[in-house]
């Protein structure tokens, strides 16, 4: 049998100055970045999991950005798609987990003290998604004061309306009664559930097909947090069934603080009227 050779159908095979896949993706630059800081097997592990995890989150902030903008620009439906893909990056987030679960409390131990203070919680792309999304919690600014950059990307985001609120503008626009309050507040301050708000969306989930468009952006959001909220309990288990209910290597309380972290509700009006209707 004669070995198949691509290049017969056309296929490139000689790349000498021209571009390449490695070349494209940069793949030297990313396969070099893990640096280990210990000899134990498993931090390769744990380092490539929060790698990939940031890279998603990349994409994730990437498709946030233009969904609100589409959304203040009165395209809701361009960002649909938008706002499905980000859900879809979180339900991949949540596979990352499985991995992760592999490695036992014995295996963690051996590297765990080369981490020193770094922790998951210092990262600034997953705060950004936060203030993006609407969680604008102040506090969570001083882990990036060491860093001009970071902080001011991170303040840039709490001067913009958030995802929430710019879905709230569009509701407005439509005619839907959100108060003026809602509408002219403080975007730096973290959102406080509002029956005023709620009783809007009630109107839009009342009756569907006169606001259909508000309607199906309303479960854009529910889709977007369902999966959000999956990533946090799974990251709370996952971490369980690791250190127990060890303190973290940031300071926090472990387990404790992510269990928190669960009761953060994004768009909290949207599950209410649930039990409303």
């Amino acid at each position: 049998m004669t070995t198949y050779d691509p290049a017969r159908d056309g296929a490139q095979m000689s790349f000498d100055g021209r571009m390449s896949y490695g070349d494209y993706l940069h793949i030297d630059t990313i396969l070099n970045a893990q640096q280990l800081l210990t000899g134990a097997h498993d931090e390769m592990l744990f380092i490539i999991q929060h790698q990939t995890s940031e890279l998603w989150m990349r994409l994730a902030l990437h498709e946030l950005d233009a969904a609100r903008r589409a959304i203040a620009a009165d395209e809701a439906r361009s960002a649909f798609k938008m706002l499905t893909r980000v859900a879809r990056i979180f339900e991949q987030l949540n596979s990352a987990w499985d991995v992760l679960r592999t490695m036992t409390p014995s295996e963690y131990t051996r590297f765990r003290d080369g981490l020193g203070q770094s922790s998951g919680f210092q990262s600034w792309q997953y705060r950004l998604i936060e203030y993006a999304v609407g969680n604008r919690n102040l506090a969570m600014l001083r882990p990036h004061a060491h860093r001009p950059d970071l902080t001011a990307k991170l303040e840039a985001e709490l001067a913009r309306p958030s995802l929430y609120d710019e879905a709230l503008r569009l509701l407005a626009r439509k005619g839907l009664p959100v108060p003026e309050a809602v509408l002219a507040r403080d975007l730096r301050a973290p959102w406080v559930a509002d029956p005023a708000v709620q009783a809007v969306w009630e109107i839009v989930y009342r009756d569907p097909q006169a606001h259909w468009e508000a309607y199906e952006m309303a479960e854009k959001l529910v889709d977007f947090e369902d999966y959000f909220r999956r990533w946090r309990f799974n990251h709370v288990t996952t971490v369980e069934r690791v250190i127990g209910f060890k303190r973290g290597t940031g300071g926090t309380a472990g387990v404790s603080y992510l269990r928190r972290m669960l009761e953060v509700e994004l768009f909290p009006e949207l599950w209410h009227l649930r039990t409303s209707l």
